[in-house]
């Protein structure tokens, strides 16, 4: 429960009003790369993501180190949820490596903390996890934009265990 309180209370004190754009992913969560035993469940994913930057860790002409808030949330074909909060960065891969800005391709990475509830799925050790994960897009003529990302959730040896779990998906965003 303090989980919770403590997730509204960071959506509540983020600036609702600010631009930003909204994540609808749908993709495999417990995907294993190694051959290992296979327990892989549909995986769906919303975050909502704010444009405005709380802290400012670069240069002020190269927008990849501005630090942003997101808040999500997963839920698996198994009835795990994830309730998260976290930050991300963003920048179009031709600004990155060329410094040329109106390119198509964005790389997001983004780093979160929050409550899961294990359902009848994968139990990962902990309520509290750890999510990183790293996106690319394509922005459409519409501005929306589409893209696949790579995701990892862990307890970060919190718990007794700690198995974490990858997540590959696909998503479509729409800015607000």
């Amino acid at each position: 429960m303090k989980i919770l309180a403590l997730f509204i209370t960071l959506f509540l004190s983020f600036n609702m009003f600010a631009k930003g754009i909204n994540v609808f992913g749908i993709g495999v969560y417990d995907i294993k790369f190694d051959g290992s035993e296979d327990k892989s469940t549909p995986d769906f994913r919303y975050e909502r993501r704010f444009d405005k930057s709380i802290f400012d860790i670069g240069p002020e002409e190269d927008n990849f180190f501005f630090l942003k808030p997101f808040i999500g949330i997963e839920y698996t074909g198994d009835d795990a949820f994830y309730l998260l909060s976290g930050i991300y960065l963003e920048d179009e891969l031709g600004q990155l490596f060329t410094g040329e800005s109106g390119k198509k391709l964005y790389f997001s990475p983004s780093f979160g903390v929050g409550y899961y509830n294990n359902g009848s799925g994968k139990n990962l050790g902990n309520d509290l996890q750890f999510r990183t994960t790293l996106e690319f897009n394509y922005k459409l003529k519409n501005n929306n934009r589409i893209g696949i990302s790579l995701g990892h959730i862990s307890n970060a040896n919190l718990g007794d265990k700690n198995p974490g779990a990858e997540i590959i998906s696909l998503n479509y965003q729409v800015p607000y």
